[in-house]
């Protein structure tokens, strides 16, 4: 009615990311190329969206409207690529397509992995667009992945690693079909895969119980931030309307990156919910706290958030119709939020950046 006063409070919870500032390489007019560490998306992508390499660039830098070239897994560290522009995206795109880019990766293996060059193509099928699960399987799409070994201590291999293809987490199926996964992989090196964990593809289990058994063993560990979903995301909705690819299920942030007012980047399709952005979850109509409840809530200041961001005031900051807000969880251990994969360097027909080889691939280095 006239004279009414309507407000909305956004009110997100994110889940936590580790705190090394992400290095500036190189910047021109064309490109922005940075070194990202690992645990951070590379965009707003379901529940994530403050603590993502898009919007801390736009905050921290100043740097706005950048087009994604390429992308990586939010657990894979290294060199990633901006372009500032749509043409200079269209370029490299075209690029991509004829194959005349070169990325190299590192990484920390089980093992000892194998000293002459080893070439995989074994076909890659994703299981689970939503915990972001793929296996090898005859049903996938073709792919390659050449495979070096650079050193090796005694227990573990550092492996240089060039795919000739993009798939999901391709890198990381191939080792594990090798019977070498990377050493904290958070999916591929878990006892949910069986007693081999997945050498050779022999998976004794479908789809359906693969997926059960993997979030199962999170749960237990109380680490299902790890992979990116909670409770409320496994139930909210069916498997069917997973987005098309985990790191590309939200379009670039338009407008101010820094707006503390915007909404939840969604997917395209409508398809990627999380709890922030469905209302029957942020809210539900049933909730045991009634407005009375809250009212006396805001009486002692914990009805509002700062910064679009619950709980970061403290207890009093709790929002007792949020159904997060009521789960209490243990934050990671820095190594939870580390994996030891790592885009080295990023090479085309005019340029080429590399950034340092991070510690853990060191030849001296023990964990």
């Amino acid at each position: 009615q006239n004279n009414d006063f309507l407000r909305n409070t956004v009110h997100r919870h994110e889940p936590p990311v580790t705190a090394q500032p992400i290095q500036i390489l190189a910047e021109d007019s064309e490109v922005v190329v940075v070194d990202k560490p690992s645990s951070l998306p590379v965009h707003p992508c379901g529940r994530f969206r403050h603590n993502t390499v898009i919007f801390i660039l736009g905050k921290e830098h100043h740097l706005q409207e950048l087009h994604t070239i390429h992308r990586l897994d939010r657990m894979t560290s290294g060199v990633l690529m901006f372009a500032k522009t749509l043409e200079v995206s269209k370029r490299m795109d075209e690029q991509v397509r004829e194959r005349q880019l070169e990325k190299e990766y590192v990484c920390r293996v089980v093992g000892e992995f194998p000293e002459h060059e080893v070439v995989c193509e074994e076909p890659i099928l994703v299981v689970s667009y939503k915990v972001g699960v793929c296996r090898v399987d005859p049903r996938g799409k073709p792919c390659q992945t050449l495979f070096q070994r650079l050193s090796y201590n005694g227990r573990s291999s550092v492996v240089r690693c060039v795919p000739r293809t993009g798939r999901t987490h391709q890198i990381r199926v191939h080792l594990q079909f090798l019977g070498h996964p990377i050493l904290n992989d958070p999916i591929y090196n878990m006892d949910a895969w069986g007693p081999q964990r997945g050498k050779g593809g022999k998976v004794d289990k479908t789809d359906e119980e693969l997926l059960k058994a993997l979030v199962e063993e999170h749960r237990s560990k109380q680490s299902l931030d790890i992979l990116g979903v909670s409770e409320e995301d496994l139930s909210s909705s069916a498997e069917g309307k997973d987005c098309d690819d985990p790191r590309d299920c939200t379009k670039p942030v338009q407008g101010d990156p820094v707006s503390k007012t915007s909404c939840p980047a969604r997917d395209p399709k409508g398809a990627a919910k999380d709890p922030e952005g469905n209302d029957t979850a942020a809210c539900p109509l049933n909730s045991n706290a009634s407005l009375e409840t809250l009212e006396k809530n805001k009486e002692l200041g914990g009805g509002e958030t700062q910064n679009g961001q619950g709980g970061e005031q403290g207890s009093e900051e709790k929002d007792p119709l949020c159904l997060e807000c009521r789960v209490t969880r243990r934050d990671p251990s820095p190594k939870e939020l580390v994996m030891y994969l790592h885009a080295l360097r990023y090479k085309g027909a005019e340029f080429e950046y590399c950034s340092k080889m991070p510690q853990w691939a060191m030849e001296d280095w023990e964990e």
